[in-house]
């Protein structure tokens, strides 16, 4: 178990004794501080850690790593000085910590709790689809391996520490969600989680107006192959379907091993039918083995995330039981929700956050359901120079699917123009500012058979929509 004597040797490199109170949990929000916790004082755009340490520790947090004096009765350690001396004193939890910088002290201390380990961790990226990804991987895995995943969406150069350090002796299978914004931001999670196996989903233009260019995010989706060690030990596992990541493997000294759609992939599906809320029907095939499963996770879409999960317990020697067993007990449909709304309408809430290809996937749902179709679907942001080009293509799909489109937002506009000129007539298009306005217009003409998507980027608030919708009567 991670002590706080570990915690200050690793920042420090220092050999100490003493300090064995033990670790729990990491966090940056005090609010989630539990009995045996390590709070990470850090200064935010609106707050400030700093000035949350004292709750932390009536929260009962043990430690606290702090970049400044603070006025609390507690023991401290300044790991900026040498320790000896410091030690001499009586020091009882809770411990403020005092480092240079929270963020690199927090990093240093997961690279070297991850370095003793001899846990096989499993890296997961990609421009959708991560997270339900991660937790299904983990869902497999758990069947044979004691098997520790990031937490939520943990998954930057803060998260992804805080995952590293709830590892224990007993772990033996990690799996992390490596999130990118920018070139270098994987490889820097890798070089702290240092991954053996790494799963790549899918690259698209999600966040291109932050990372500049799709070279810039294939370039960054790469490094985490790059940094795989070389086979066996290491094993790349690549989306056949997608060319751009199954370029991915010229970038590898690890063992590729494809998934995908086509038969040329190295584990691949057939038959795959969307059973609307009841799940997904698929057959899997690996070699000779041919695998009929139904797997509870909702669209189409969802065979990829069935097949990445299956590539990694193929990877780590389950059999296909464990496999199917794992895919056949998640509950990791994590973004999507279906609700019935006090008028009878079925509410299909996937505000989580919206990208063309994860829309499209939603329509694809909508497709496989009965009943009046109704989308509502906001602005999607972050895609750069693909902005107009995607909200169109999210349009021409919707043209297909509903029986009545509402847009909301400046960019949605281009969803709502494609969809009228494909076949939606000017009556099934409604183009509105805001979430206030939806919920005016759609009041009284949502009810018993009607099936509703709600979906757009986290920043349009479209779960305002959602909330209000789940009560009108």
């Amino acid at each position: 178990m991670l002590t706080i004597g570990h915690l200050v040797e690793a920042i420090t490199e220092e050999k100490i004794t003493g300090l064995g109170e033990v670790i729990t949990d990491a966090v940056v929000n005090s609010r989630q501080v539990t009995s045996g916790g390590l709070f990470v004082a850090m200064e935010g755009e609106s707050q400030d850690g700093h000035d949350y340490v004292a709750d932390a520790f009536e929260r009962g947090a043990v430690a606290a790593l702090v970049e400044r004096d603070l006025p609390l009765e507690a023991s401290s350690l300044d790991l900026r000085k040498p320790l000896k001396a410091q030690l001499k004193q009586d020091l009882e939890p809770p411990i403020i910590l005092r480092v240079a910088n929270t963020l690199e002290a927090l990093q240093t201390a997961a690279m070297a709790w991850r370095a003793q380990s001899e846990v096989r961790v499993i890296g997961i990226t990609g421009s959708v689809g991560k997270s339900t990804t991660k937790e299904l991987v983990a869902d497999v895995l758990s069947r044979r391996y004691k098997t520790v995943r990031s937490p939520g969406n943990l998954n930057n150069e803060i998260g992804l520490p805080l995952s590293l350090l709830r590892l224990t002796e007993e772990h033996e299978r990690a799996v992390l969600e490596m999130g990118f914004y920018i070139t270098g931001e994987i490889g820097l999670l890798c070089e702290i989680a240092k991954p053996q196996i790494g799963v790549v989903t899918n690259i698209s233009h999600v966040h291109l107006e932050r990372a500049g260019s799709m070279d810039a995010i294939v370039c960054g989706k790469g490094e985490l192959v790059e940094a795989l060690p070389p086979a066996p030990e290491g094993v790349a596992i690549l989306n056949y379907d997608e060319p751009l990541v199954r370029e991915l493997a010229e970038r590898t000294q690890a063992r590729v091993f494809y998934y995908g759609i086509s038969p040329e992939a190295d584990l691949w599906a057939s038959d795959v039918e969307g059973l609307g809320l009841e799940g997904l029907r698929c057959v899997i095939h690996h070699g000779e083995d041919v695998i009929h499963c139904r797997v509870p996770l909702l669209g189409r879409h969802s065979a990829h995330t069935i097949l990445r999960a299956a590539s990694v317990g193929i990877v780590e020697g389950l059999s296909w039981a464990e496999i199917v067993g794992g895919l056949q007990a998640t509950h990791s449909q994590l973004r999507l929700i279906a609700v019935h709304t006090a008028s009878g309408a079925l509410l299909l809430d996937d505000t989580y956050n919206a990208a063309p290809t994860s829309v499209i996937a939603g329509l694809n749902l909508l497709d496989d359901l009965d009943g009046r179709k109704i989308a509502v679907l906001g602005d999607m942001l972050e895609l750069g120079e693909f902005e107009e080009r995607g909200h169109r293509m999210v349009g021409a799909r919707a043209a297909q699917v509903v029986d009545l489109l509402i847009t909301v937002g400046e960019r949605a506009k281009w969803i709502a123009k494609e969809a009228r000129s494909a076949q939606l007539s000017e009556n099934q298009v409604v183009v509105l500012g805001n979430g206030d306005e939806v919920i005016e217009y759609l009041d009284e003409k949502v009810g018993e058979g009607d099936v509703v998507l709600v979906k757009g980027s986290r920043g349009m608030r479209l779960d305002r929509i959602v909330t209000a919708l789940e009560e009108i009567e």
